[in-house]
């Protein structure tokens, strides 16, 4: 693949395009792709959501040229703890998944087109059974209700969980959160309006949230989220971007350079890929995952290869978004 001059310059020497199918049905995906980018300091995922314009992804070509480029923080602590991410599935299969990996929080989704609210309730009880009254359950609808429905479904789902830790980005605006905050007695954690605002310290302002999750990539990367949970103060999640485990070891660079880092973080998601990039995949184990730089092998980049079209489709975004850094 063609690299861009102003790539070429920052030590970028090569980058390989990749797609692996999802184990089932995730923020609308089916299939996860992306590019790997290699520099001084080794390997880095650059993957960007396809809703994502040029603009938008040249923060998380950043994030992938300071990883490719530069050294990790030190770490203050050698694992993670995480959180098992459920899907929209139906109860039965949600209660097999919490099990997995050992985790102690679970985070579901829901407020999905295809799932109800009564569904949704179903799935968390089916999850809190799994796990027993002291796991910490979370949810995350992907800023999917109006203010008003959100008002209706947080209380059905909070009694439905036996207690949510949090209630992910319930809501799109920033007003809408504010005053839920204010209305209802269950925390809120802040994911879009941070990841996609043009002022992610917004929210600490606006006291519109509990807690912030933050990801790397599209933030620009481990050192500028550092600077951002200093600057606003609030606790932080890190959390993934459905990456390989290439691009999680970089969230899992992040948390571990934290100062305080007291909820789970979401960055077991390499679980719901049917492959990987790496010889041992980051899969949780008793609810940890190891920090560290995790290198792609050889055998499975031709593997999980992209194909022509796709990795054309890459390359000239990568080529866009190195434009509009």
């Amino acid at each position: 693949m063609r690299i861009p001059p102003a790539l070429r310059e920052r030590g970028i020497d090569r980058v390989l395009a990749w797609s692996i199918p999802m184990t089932t049905r995730f923020r609308g995906l089916t299939e996860r792709d992306g590019l790997l980018l290699h520099g001084p300091a080794g390997w880095a995922e650059f993957s960007p959501f396809w809703d994502y314009g040029a603009e938008e992804s040249a923060a998380w070509l950043r994030a992938a040229l300071a990883d490719a480029t530069t050294e990790r923080p030190a770490p203050l602590r050698e694992q993670v703890e995480v959180n098992v991410t459920i899907p929209v599935v139906p109860p039965a299969l949600a209660h097999r998944l919490a099990k997995v990996g050992g985790a102690r929080t679970a985070k579901l989704k829901v407020a999905d087109p295809g799932s109800t609210l009564a569904e949704d309730a179903q799935r968390l009880e089916a999850v809190r059974e799994a796990m027993g009254p002291d796991a910490r359950l979370r949810i995350d609808a992907n800023a999917a209700w109006t203010r008003e429905e959100a008002l209706a479904a947080l209380p059905v789902l909070d009694r439905a969980a036996g207690g949510l830790e949090y209630a992910e980005q319930p809501c799109a605006e920033l007003e809408d959160l504010a005053a839920l905050r204010r209305a209802l007695d269950i925390p809120l954690a802040a994911d879009e309006s941070v990841r996609r605002a043009e002022d992610p310290l917004r929210v600490a302002r606006a006291e519109a949230a509990d807690v912030l999750v933050m990801k790397v990539q599209p933030l620009g990367g481990v050192q500028r989220c550092l600077e951002l949970a200093e600057q606003t103060g609030l606790p932080v999640v890190v959390s993934s971007a459905l990456e390989s485990s290439v691009g999680l070891s970089a969230g899992l660079a992040l948390a571990a350079a934290l100062p305080e880092l007291p909820h789970a973080c979401g960055l077991g998601t390499a679980m719901l890929l049917t492959g990987d990039l790496v010889d041992r995949p980051l899969h949780a184990s008793g609810g940890m995952l190891p920090v560290g730089r995790q290198d792609p092998a050889p055998e499975l980049l031709e593997r999980h290869s992209a194909g022509a079209e796709l990795a054309a489709r890459w390359e000239e975004r990568l080529t866009a978004s190195a434009a509009a850094l």
